[in-house]
Order: C-alpha cells, then structure tokens, then sequence
C-alpha cells in the first residue's frame, strides 16, 4: 500500500526543489503577468467607484405599519429631498425614518406611491446627501457591469456587483399589473434591497431593485423614459393618472386567415369585459384585438402600453377578430380609479 504524502511533506518537498524567496517571487510573477489581472483589477476599481459615488445617497428605509415594522432602501434623487424607493417597502406605513451610510437619520413621509408600477416617492423631513444621477436603462446591453446598492437583510450600505443578465422580463405586481422591460441581474439581491439602486459603471442609476425571483436572479425596475414619468407625477402630484378600458385578456396565436389579413401572428383575446366599463359597449369575449388607435396590439401588455394618462376620455379605434372577420369599435378609456 503507497502512503499519500502529508502537507507537511509536500511543503518541505517543494522547499527543497525551490527556496521561499523564489517560491514567492514565482508567484508574484504569475499573478502580475496573469492576463486576467489587468481586467479583475479594473473591476474591483469600477465598483469602488461606483460605491463612493453611490452608497452615500442610498438610505436604509424602517418603516411603521399597524401590522408592524418593515425595511427596504431608498435612493435620494433631488436637491429637494425627495428619495425613491419600492411601493411595497411602504405600503401601509404610518412612520418612515431613514438612515443613511455617514450615520445620520431622519425621518420621511410618503409622497405618493403607485403600486402599478411598484415605485413610490419620500421626502426626508431633514437634510440628505446630494441626489444621484439618472442613466437609461435603455443602453444597458447583456453582459454589462451593473453595481447593486442597499441595505439587506438589515445590514447596511451593502454592495454586491454582477452583470446583466437579461433586458425586456415583464415582473407581475401585487395589483396584478405587469411591469414591463424589467431588468435581470445576478448581482446578489435580498429582503431590504428593494428600492435600493441599480447602478452602471458611470455610477448612473439604471434601475430599482424590486425583487428576488430566485436563488441568483434579481429583477430591477428600469430608470427609462416611463418611469421617469412616473416618479415626476409621483413627485408633484402625488399620483398617476391611467386610463382604463375594462377588459382583460391573453396573448393568443391567430390562425392562418387571420394571420395573412392583419399581418401578425398573433393578438390579445379578450377572457372579460367588465360591465359598464368604457369597453363594454364594444368589446365582446372571445375578440381578438388586433390593433387599439392605430398601434398593433400583440399581446395584453401592449394594451396596457396605451392606458396612458392622454388616453383619458380619448376615443379610440379598436379592431378585432370576431367570427372570421375584423370589426372595428370604438371605446373611450376612462381614468382609473384607485380601488
């Protein structure tokens, strides 16, 4: 039976063949010469930078309910003291305070919160940190560096760093509404990360963290042009105007006929139109909507895409595939209503 060295002996084997010195200095010569080393230090730069730019702005959010205490993260987005932050780290809050990475804290009220889009406005009662710079989620491209920035799990100003891993994922919301263009990140995310930020490597806020999907898949709302919208009307306003139409349906894939009329494969097929809603009139279950005020409509978010606040009391042309020909109606969405 051969007997397996022990550590021991192996190091004294190597010692023997090379000196420590030499050993060391081997090594150093691998690690400086290694190809990889110029790219891991230029990373571990990048996050630096983004952290120092960032982390300061970036808020541990405790919030008060009657159902008791929750937290999550915010991030201060102007001059005025306004941060932003997930709709559900305050849903129901009575009492929000703030704390921030240089110690100090603060308390917040909420400005408005939309839960369609999972984004909610605070205004600290107290001086904050100089406001972030927006980027465009729109640039990010798969692969590229983004810095994840909150407080998880009650351990504050905590960075984790990964790529993104996919662009366009659509994230249900608890109101039952999908948020579109979603960001994919495998930067580690946990509890008290939502409303925390998602930055680049310019140290532009890209996103807000809104959710954990799964152990390693992180989902960010994107910073675009929509939901900047969003969050001005959130900040002056309190609020979001949307429109509403009453229906609710499923992609569906159309068949041959009516895939060569309308020139696409496939459209939304209404399941249900709710009684006396501005749909009802026309719409009936089993249409398929082919188009809504001229714009294709493929699938139920692209109607959703339409119910924008100018979309108020504005008729619209709807087409739809009914018994084996197109019909057009026309629907006048109204503003929704807060439940």
């Amino acid at each position: 039976m051969t007997d397996t060295p022990s550590e021991s002996q192996t190091v004294c084997a190597l010692s023997e063949l090379v000196p420590p010195a030499e050993m060391t200095k081997q090594t150093d010569s691998v690690n400086e010469d290694s190809p990889d080393a110029e790219a891991l230090d230029a990373y571990s730069t990048t996050v630096m930078r983004v952290t120092r730019t960032v982390l300061p702005s970036v808020a541990a959010v405790d919030v008060r309910t009657r159902h008791g205490r929750g937290a999550g993260s915010a991030t201060v987005i102007t001059a005025e003291r306004h941060l932003l932050t997930s709709a559900h780290v305050v849903e129901g809050a009575f009492e929000v305070s703030l704390a921030f990475s240089d110690g100090t804290s603060v308390p917040a009220d909420v400005v408005g919160a939309d839960p369609l889009s999972d984004l909610a406005v605070l205004r600290a009662d107290g001086p904050t940190p100089q406001p972030v710079t927006f980027g465009d989620a729109a640039e990010l491209q798969v692969g590229q560096l983004v810095v994840a920035l909150g407080n998880p799990l009650g351990l504050a100003g905590s960075v984790t760093a990964g790529i993104v891993s996919g662009l366009g994922r659509s994230l249900p919301t608890r109101s039952g509404r999908v948020i579109d263009e979603v960001i994919q990140t495998d930067a580690a995310l946990n509890p008290g990360n939502s409303g925390g930020a998602l930055a680049d490597s310019s140290a532009r806020m890209v996103g807000v963290n809104t959710a954990v999907a799964g152990f390693g898949l992180g989902l960010a709302v994107p910073i675009n042009g929509t939901t900047i919208e969003i969050i001005d009307a959130l900040r002056t306003t309190g609020r979001v105007r949307r429109a509403w139409l009453g229906i609710a349906g499923a992609k569906v894939r159309l068949g041959p006929e009516a895939a060569a009329r309308v020139g696409s494969d496939t459209g939304m097929q209404v399941v249900s139109v709710v009684p006396s809603s501005p749909a009802a009139g026309g719409a009936q279950v089993g249409d398929i909507v082919i188009s809504l005020d001229g714009i294709a409509i493929l699938n139920p978010t692209d109607v959703q895409r339409a119910m924008v606040a100018g979309a108020i009391g504005h008729r619209m042309e709807m087409t739809v595939w009914r018994n084996g020909a197109l019909v057009d109606v026309v629907v006048e969405p109204e503003e929704l209503r807060a439940p």
